[in-house]
């Protein structure tokens, strides 16, 4: 079902104790671009204490490998034998005043050894920029996000389609994430032309994996699903040799026809959803997250949020949380760094907003049980 306009994507179907204690509680009222800055200055003490500023490019990527469906035939055609995939690149660059802005084109910041990277995959019917706040707080703190544009999903494609309903390919997105993180990949460790921005950027042993509703979806097939994408090839093979150490869930399920498990190499997993989402109910979070037996998993649950404003910023409660614990978790497993307290405590600082679970614990949904699954106005 598509979303309204003004709603969302939908799924398919350390150091001196005193003074970290006055800091924690300044940290609180901070707006959210400087929750993920602060948390980095605190708690990882990177080589430089100034926040960084966010550089964005965009490079393109073409899989001559598979094929662009036209879902604005009946049946579905062909409407490309490529699949051309725009990616927005943002990363850390030289901070100035503020630490806030975007600079398009700008130099990026050297660091030894490449930066950590999250490859985030947005919902149906937005873009990237739909997220540009909680990928610019990932940015600030020390990371590179790289963001494809889906040739059937983002905005301009579904306009594209007289507004189609071309949701089925999602299925396909989790070879997207792929072939774009290689892409990347290679483009950082020999400078091309094809993204030539990225050269030496990326460390290719920190890969994080985030989506949004239809690109959690994406993201949950590609790191646990077991069975195979619409060309036929396993997920499993899709994701050999990439090594995303942690995935993150926003708002999005299973897909019902593959089953989930723990992969080998054990990747964390950090699920967001929210009680009070009637496009996503909390219930099929909930599913994924008991599927994956494993102890480095966390259970985010906001109380009344919907289904995007924790994640574009509309929601600046909710948003807040949801940016400072998903960098400390990026931190935690792509940098290496040792908090000072656990995630799951530093989740918990505001239960009217949020409550973290963790482990084999997880949220109780019996009443949320009976949120019908709608994506209407929420």
């Amino acid at each position: 079902m598509k979303k309204p306009s003004d709603d969302t994507s939908r799924p398919p179907m350390v150091a001196n104790l005193g003074l970290l204690t006055v800091v924690a509680m300044v940290i609180s009222l901070l707006l959210p671009t400087d929750l993920a800055s602060a948390s980095r200055v605190i708690d990882h003490q990177q080589k430089s204490n100034a926040p960084f500023s966010v550089g964005v490019a965009r490079c393109t990527f073409t899989d001559t490998s598979r094929k662009l469906g036209n879902y604005s035939t009946t049946p579905p055609s062909v409407l490309s034998n490529v699949r051309t995939l725009v990616t927005e690149i943002r990363y850390p660059t030289k901070s100035i005043a503020g630490g806030s802005s975007e600079i398009k084109g700008a130099k990026p910041a050297p660091q030894v050894g490449g930066y950590p990277m999250i490859v985030f995959a947005h919902g149906y019917d937005v873009t990237p920029d739909t997220y540009a706040p909680l990928l610019d707080a990932w940015v600030r703190a020390g990371f590179v996000v790289a963001a494809p544009f889906f040739p059937d999903e983002s905005a301009a494609a579904v306009s594209a389609q007289h507004g189609a309903n071309t949701e089925d390919d999602v299925l396909n997105e989790p070879a997207d994430l792929a072939f774009v993180t290689r892409s990347i990949l290679e483009s950082s460790a020999n400078e091309t032309s094809r993204c030539p921005v990225v050269s030496g950027m990326v460390n290719a042993t920190e890969l994080g994996l985030v989506g949004h509703s239809d690109g959690a979806t994406a993201v949950g097939l590609l790191t646990l699903a077991h069975g195979n994408d619409p060309q036929g090839i396993s997920y499993a093979s899709l994701r050999a040799g990439l090594n995303y150490r942690a995935v993150a869930i926003l708002s999005g399920e299973e897909d019902t026809v593959d089953s989930y498990a723990s992969e080998a190499s054990d990747p964390a997993l950090l699920v967001v959803q929210s009680a009070a989402d009637q496009c996503n109910p909390i219930r099929v979070g909930v599913k994924l997250y008991d599927d994956i037996h494993q102890t480095n998993k966390w259970f985010l649950e906001l109380r009344t949020a919907h289904h995007l404003p924790p994640f574009d910023g509309v929601n600046v409660p909710a948003f807040r949380v949801v940016a400072s614990t998903s960098t400390r978790f990026f931190r935690m497993n792509l940098d290496g760094a040792t908090p000072t307290e656990d995630l799951t405590v530093y989740g918990n600082q505001r239960p009217s907003v949020a409550v973290m679970f963790g482990g084999e614990v997880r949220p109780t949904v019996f009443k949320a049980s009976h949120i019908p699954a709608t994506c209407g106005p929420n």
